[in-house]
């Protein structure tokens, strides 16, 4: 059985590893209490103790918000600024949040449990990443002149679509921040951003650099709260031009009805995936190994596009499974702040709780339990890494996304085979595969029916590179020049010469 790799991390607030700056709302540049004068609580997943008492928002909160954000949108300086100045203060906040990079690194980790070292080495510099790409585009952001039948001269304008609503996830805090944020305020839009209640800390940090930057009254409020109250707000406000989540498929479902029922606003979602992670017998089998390791138990498997699908060709199975096996045995499952953890706990224990369900589920319905799970320790929410073989097409942790660290190892023996089942499932975000041939590997990256679809490589994300899914895992694209749309009106003007 795994060990926690030290003693949990920070069991008293007065012993926190980062002092907690800021825990109110921030509405038209100002911070306060929420109206009801509600709190809640945010806790360190190592231990289960309290950090903080947040504001907690509600409709009350969201209205004003709202209003600011209108109020700012229609009346403020931020739409008619220069795009060039706009950017400046994008590369400001970008600067800023380098600047106070460990802070925020370890901020991420108390607050979400992820190990210090992911904090600091993929979500702080992608998070950077994507503010400066964006504030390379707010200049650039172009309509087209278009030769129309008669004398006319016909041209495209490019306007910000307005006040955008924006809920982000608790997996990725920092960097799911970016990348709302990067494109709605290059683009010159205002923004009502929800926090995730079980992480957001980083999330009003930010919201303070970000005012350090410059940015005016108004641009950015941020209301921490609960989905069912806060995030349904937003949704259904008659004043919010677009909203853009990134969560669950239920959640999102809610959202766009939400969105239907008020006033048709523009809705992009970035929701579940089951990821099919497909191995063929004529691939770098280390490097495979080292990959579907990664696609699965990185972040706790706490990612929508986990490669939780492993698909290995019959042939080298046997084979396989051993090396996976052997690398899964040196994960390092504890305190975040540890130099030694590779993993941490599970983000809640209501989280904790599903995966554990999920396990349950697995054992009873005939998978092979090769590896793990089971909790780690008695404290906070640590669950062994999990791998589990002779995995089903029907069975539960095949079908569903579980979002923790449990694996499906699944038998396939053809391209055509695994093409078919690989797309037997409600959600497409992503998909992966691991061959030396060349012409399967484009076969395969035409037919899987995902969103991004890596060869020889997993979640390699870059702020250039647009991210979204097919089928149920979503509408939209998130980064990229693609992610601009999301944020923009195109309006036609045609003028009789």
């Amino acid at each position: 059985m795994t060990t926690l790799s030290s003693a949990p991390a920070h069991s008293h607030a007065s012993k926190l590893p980062v002092e907690i700056k800021q825990t109110k709302l921030l509405i038209n540049g100002v911070w306060q209490n929420a109206v009801s004068g509600k709190t809640f609580e945010t806790l360190n997943p190592a231990t289960g103790d309290v950090i903080a008492k947040v504001a907690e928002g509600d409709k009350a909160d969201v209205d004003k918000a709202v209003a600011a954000a209108r109020h700012a949108f229609d009346k403020g300086p931020w739409k008619k600024m220069n795009a060039r100045e706009r950017g400046k203060i994008l590369y400001r906040l970008a600067d800023l949040v380098e600047k106070n990079i460990e802070e925020l690194a370890k901020l991420e980790s108390l607050d979400n449990g992820k190990p210090l070292a992911d904090a600091r080495a993929a979500d702080l510099p992608l998070a950077i990443d994507c503010y400066r790409y964006y504030a390379g585009w707010a200049d650039k952001i172009e309509g087209k002149t278009i030769p129309i039948n008669g004398n006319f001269f016909c041209y495209t304008r490019h306007e910000p679509v307005g006040v955008v609503g924006q809920i982000i996830p608790w997996n990725f805090p920092i960097l799911m921040q970016s990348w709302k944020l990067g494109p709605a305020l290059a683009t010159g839009c205002t923004v009502v951003l929800k926090p995730a209640e079980q992480t957001p800390l980083t999330a009003l940090r930010i919201g303070e650099l970000a005012m350090e930057a410059g940015l005016p009254e108004g641009v950015l409020n941020i209301i921490p709260g609960y989905g069912e109250t806060a995030g349904a707000a937003i949704s259904e406000h008659m004043d919010v031009d677009k909203v853009a989540f990134t969560g669950s498929t239920e959640v999102g479902k809610l959202i766009m009805q939400a969105a239907a029922r008020s006033n048709l606003k523009r809705v992009t979602l970035e929701l579940g995936g089951k990821s099919p992670n497909i191995v063929f017998a004529d691939s770098d089998l280390d490097a495979a190994v080292e990959g579907a390791f990664f696609a699965l138990f990185f972040n706790q498997g706490q990612c929508c596009c986990a490669g939780s699908r492993l698909f290995v060709e019959g042939s080298i199975h046997d084979k396989f499974v051993e090396k996976l096996h052997a690398r899964t045995k040196k994960q390092k499952v504890g305190d975040p702040f540890a130099a030694d953890t590779t993993q941490g706990p599970q983000v809640s224990q209501e989280q904790f709780d599903r995966v554990m369900s999920f396990i349950k589920s697995g054992k009873d319905q005939g998978a092979t339990l090769l590896h793990g799970g089971n909790r780690v320790g008695d404290k906070g929410y640590f669950i062994e890494p999990t791998i589990f073989t002779d995995v089903q097409d029907n069975h539960k942790i095949a079908q569903e996304e579980i979002f923790g660290p449990v694996l499906s190892v699944i038998r396939f023996n053809s391209v055509e085979e695994v093409i078919e089942r690989g797309n037997k499932n409600m959600y497409g975000l992503a998909a992966a595969v691991w061959t030396r041939d060349i012409k399967k590997a484009h076969r395969l990256a035409a037919e899987l029916k995902a969103g991004t679809v890596w060869v020889n490589c997993y979640d390699v994300f870059d702020a250039a590179a647009p991210f979204g899914g097919f089928k149920m895992s979503g509408i939209g694209r998130e980064l990229g020049e693609y992610a601009l749309r999301n944020y923009t009106e195109i309006k036609t003007v045609t003028v009789a010469l």
